[in-house]
């Protein structure tokens, strides 16, 4: 009895010796396990618009500093994928990931209202999108060079106006279809444009007339020397309220008459709170989710992005990825007859 009896308390003993070790080797493991998984990676920000674009310089802008806020300090690096409005880029990264927290996409703004809008062409379900945040909420604009025929919003109920759009889904696409079906305004929508810089060497050598809807900081960004010149003239501004940069402009909202015009509206203006949004697809580790969310907002406070985005012209007013997704939320939550109504009136 007493040999078998050393011979349990050796056993147990030695259990419980190997339990210590395995604890005491977890533990540390556990707490560094996002700097081990980050350290000596690259991370890739995928931008859904081509170079040159106002979210691809926003991406680039970010990528330069958010490593120092990222355990681990991987390399980010920047890459685009243009297509469909983002689309290609979302449903590729939605569906085939990579889901480890390697890369992060940057899309445009309505990505949220997708799957309503537009369900042909959204293979993602934006409730299991994991956002990261947003550098900034939007105003867009409409404007026109200094030679075309429409000088003023009165002037597009009378007037055709052709503007460059990249393609559906894109608000150079969806906002102009949207008053034209609800208000009468007669813009002509030319697709296929990769980018916000391309539309602009359209409208110089006169293939178009103008930029139906652009994110006023992009505008900014790109063609300050446009705007101090006078060569184009910024006609209507999109957005649930003014911008104070843009007292003198008229905004859409104004435009309706009724609770369902105002309902179509919003819905379609939602994705401006979105302004330039940062995401994850599903099922990435939560712990690399926190870890590159508080980068995302320790970037937005860092002195060294902030010279660098005034630099660019960009403009900054973060939201968080927490305050992304109650957006998201209520984007997804809309009545149905409200969607179909949105999505009835998008239809060209």
């Amino acid at each position: 009895m007493r040999v078998g009896s050393c011979e349990g308390e050796a056993f147990v003993n030695k259990a419980l010796l190997a339990l210590s070790a395995l604890i005491a080797a977890t533990a540390p493991a556990a707490a560094q396990s996002v700097a081990d998984f980050y350290k000596g990676k690259t991370l890739r920000i995928i931008v859904g618009v081509g170079v040159g674009s106002g979210y691809d310089l926003n991406a680039r802008t970010l990528a330069r500093t958010l490593s120092a806020h990222i355990p681990g300090n991987p390399t980010v690096i920047v890459q685009n994928q243009p297509g469909a409005g983002s689309l290609a880029m979302t449903n590729a990264l939605y569906n085939t990931g990579p889901f480890d927290g390697t890369v992060i996409g940057a899309s445009f703004n309505g990505l949220p209202t997708a799957p309503l809008l537009e369900p042909a062409g959204a293979r993602f379900d934006a409730n299991k999108i994991i956002w990261l945040g947003s550098t900034n909420r939007e105003t867009q604009v409409t404007y026109v060079w200094h030679t075309a025929p429409v000088e003023k919003l009165a002037d597009l109920f009378t007037t055709q106006l052709v503007v460059g759009a990249q393609a559906p889904g894109s608000t150079q696409y969806d906002f102009p279809i949207l008053t034209n079906h609800l208000f009468g305004t007669r813009f002509k929508i030319v697709t296929g444009y990769e980018s916000t810089p391309k539309i602009h060497l359209a409208m110089e050598s006169g293939e178009v007339q103008g930029n139906g809807a652009t994110n006023w900081s992009t505008l900014k960004a790109l063609s300050s020397d446009w705007i101090a010149a006078k060569k184009i003239r910024v006609i209507m501004q999109w957005g649930l309220q003014k911008n104070p940069e843009l007292a003198d402009v008229p905004l859409v909202m104004e435009m309706a008459k009724t609770d369902a015009d105002r309902q179509a509206l919003e819905l379609a203006l939602a994705r401006l709170e979105f302004g330039r949004p940062f995401f994850l697809p599903p099922k990435v580790p939560p712990e690399r989710v926190e870890a590159l969310r508080r980068a995302f907002d320790a970037t937005m406070r860092d002195p060294l992005f902030l010279a660098e985005a005034e630099k660019a012209g960009m403009d900054i007013s973060p939201s968080t990825g927490e305050e992304a997704q109650r957006v998201a939320d209520f984007i997804a939550n809309t009545p149905p007859a409200v969607v179909a109504r949105a999505k009835a009136l998008l239809e060209n």
